[in-house]
Parts: structure tokens; C-alpha cells; sequence
């Protein structure tokens, strides 16, 4: 089963940066090697297991451009599941951005009514720190007024740090078959395990799938009620930079990553393979259960997630 993503946007503005950083893992030091994008690069990248992303990273120079919406029309436009549209925060041809954007918009309602808009905001490290906020907000304003009628997802995005992982995260939650399915089993589990939060990652590019976060309650956790609002919200897309930044140094000294256990005064953590697709992280606040118990428990369900993940994709065919 495919699945077409259309990366498009103007020449410069970070497609294959970003592209490189979430599929080929390469780090940010290395994205500047990079040459510009000729026409269209198509690359087929399977994500979970049978579920194979279609990935079309578009040249974003006016001569490419022009050609996508008048003799490619068609063959640009068709099919496609997603399309993300990226926007250099710091462009000073945003008039023409805009236009062509909108051009594109015309070219999805024609050929792909259907398929999910997301736009990203890029390169917000270049805006000072405190007036990033400021900034998404009246670029996502602009975007949204852009869009007209169409529904679109606005975020402010940088390779340098974990908003680009946040951002994709949503993106192919959009493409993942009976991703609801998933997140209903993954709450089950998680009370299984007693854990306060069980997130789950694909396993190549270590974006999120679902996530499952317990309700605060002193019934639940018998230390004390764990307070899941106090918790960074940026926790979940921090923790996959992290580990790919980890399995990236597990490379250089030819070493494979399996999995990772943390036992700290304030929490637990287990890290390890969910299936042959996916990795799950089990966060316990309760100092009493074991990472022994938290491991058993995640080698009982590999078996139920493996059908789930099957099934979802044989109902989608």
C-alpha cells in the first residue's frame, strides 16, 4: 500500500534538509551539503511494514514550478495523501510564495480533494527566541487566510531542534491506517504496565505513532499523584531527537542500538522493540514495579500489536 506525500515549496526553503534529517537520518551539521532539488526526486520509504510513503520532494525553482501547474498538472496532483507546503520564515518573495501555494491548493481540489494540507513555517531558528511565538502565530494567520476554505495544519518548524519531529509526527499519524486502533490498545497496555505515559515510535525514523498519558490520580500511582501537566510538552518530540542523535553515535562505534533502561529516583523507563516495525517507551512513576515486570509485560503484547498493525493495513487494501 502507498501513500503519496508532495513536498513542495520555494527553491531554498529546507525540503530536502528536512527530508534527509527524517528518512536518510543524517544530522543538521550535514544538511548544507546538500544540492538543490532538479525537478522531482521520488523516493519510496516504507514506514510501517507494508505501509510505503511515496515521497515526491519538488523542485521549487519558478521554471519546475511553472511546469507542475500547467503540463504535469496532472501527474503532480494525483493521488496524493498529503501534501506539506514549505515556507521560509525569512522569505522576501512571500507574495509569490503565497501564489503559487494557492496555485497548488487549485491543483489538489481538482485532482485530490481529499488530501491533508499541512504547512510548515521553516527555519524559526533564525527568529530570535522570544518573538518566535509571535511570529508562528501571524505567519499561521496569513497561511490560514491563504488557504481559504481549506483545511490546513500550521507549524513553526527548524532542523535544530525537535519542533521538525513534532511536526512530522503529525504529519504521518494522518497516513497510518487505523491509527485510532492503535491508540485504544496502546491505553490498554499502558494500564497493564501501571506506566504513566507508553509512547509509540516507528521504528526507522523514530516519529511518534500514538500516545497514551493516565489520568492524575493517587488510586493509580500509590507514591503520589503524578501530575502529567507539569511535564514538558515538548517531551515526546525531544525524546526522538534524542534517540536518533543516540543511535547515530551507536553507528560510529559500529555498535547496534537495541534497546535502553533508565532507572532514576523520580521515574523508570524502558525502552524496546514493540514489533518489527515499532519501538515503545514505558515511562512508571511507581518506585515498586521493576523494569523486569515493565519488559515482561511489553514481550506479551509484541504478539497483539503485530496483528494489530497487520490487520489495519490489510482493512485499508
Amino acid at each position: 500500500m502507498k501513500k503519496k506525500v508532495l513536498l513542495m515549496g520555494a527553491s531554498g526553503s529546507g525540503k530536502t534538509s528536512m527530508r534527509s534529517m527524517i528518512f536518510s537520518n543524517n544530522p543538521a551539521s550535514l544538511t548544507s551539503r546538500l544540492g538543490a532539488t532538479i525537478d522531482v526526486e521520488q523516493n519510496h520509504v516504507r514506514f510501517l511494514g507494508d505501509l510505503i510513503l511515496n515521497l515526491w520532494d519538488c523542485g521549487g525553482q519558478d521554471a519546475f514550478m511553472d511546469s507542475y501547474l500547467s503540463t504535469q498538472r496532472s501527474i503532480i496532483f494525483s493521488h496524493v495523501g498529503v501534501m506539506i507546503y514549505v515556507f521560509d520564515v525569512e522569505s522576501r518573495e512571500m507574495e509569490k510564495d503565497l501564489e503559487y501555494y494557492r496555485d497548488c491548493l487549485e491543483g489538489l481540489s481538482q485532482f485530490s480533494k481529499d488530501a491533508n494540507v499541512f504547512l510548515l513555517v521553516h527555519k524559526i531558528d533564525l527568529v530570535r527566541d522570544t518573538e518566535r511565538n509571535a511570529v508562528v502565530q501571524r505567519k499561521t494567520a496569513e497561511l490560514e487566510k491563504a488557504s481559504g476554505e481549506t483545511p490546513v495544519k500550521v507549524f513553526g518548524t527548524s532542523i535544530y531542534d525537535e519542533s521538525l519531529y513534532k511536526a512530522w509526527s503529525n504529519i504521518v499519524n494522518t497516513l497510518i491506517p487505523n491509527a485510532r486502533n492503535l491508540s485504544k490498545h496502546l491505553r490498554i497496555f499502558a494500564e497493564a504496565c501501571s506506566a504513566t505515559e507508553v509512547i509509540l515510535f516507528e521504528r526507522t525514523t523514530f516519529l511518534v505513532i500514538a500516545t497514551s498519558s493516565r489520568t492524575d490520580s493517587s488510586d493509580a500511582f500509590p507514591s503520589g499523584p503524578v501530575v502529567l501537566h507539569a511535564l514538558d510538552p515538548k517531551r515526546y518530540e525531544r525524546t526522538s531527537e534524542l534517540i536518533k542523535a543516540f543511535k547515530q553515535s551507536c553507528s560510529r562505534l559500529r555498535e547496534e542500538f537495541r534497546s535502553l533502561e533508565m532507572e532514576l529516583a523520580e521515574f523508570t523507563a524502558v525502552l524496546d522493540e514493540m514489533t518489527k516495525n515499532t519501538y515503545v517507551l514505558v515511562v512508571v512513576h511507581d518506585p515498586v514495579i521493576e523494569t523486569a515486570a515493565i519488559k515482561m509485560n511489553i514481550c506479551m503484547a509484541r504478539k497483539k500489536f503485530e496483528e494489530l498493525q497487520g490487520d489495519s493495513l490489510i482493512l485499508e487494501k
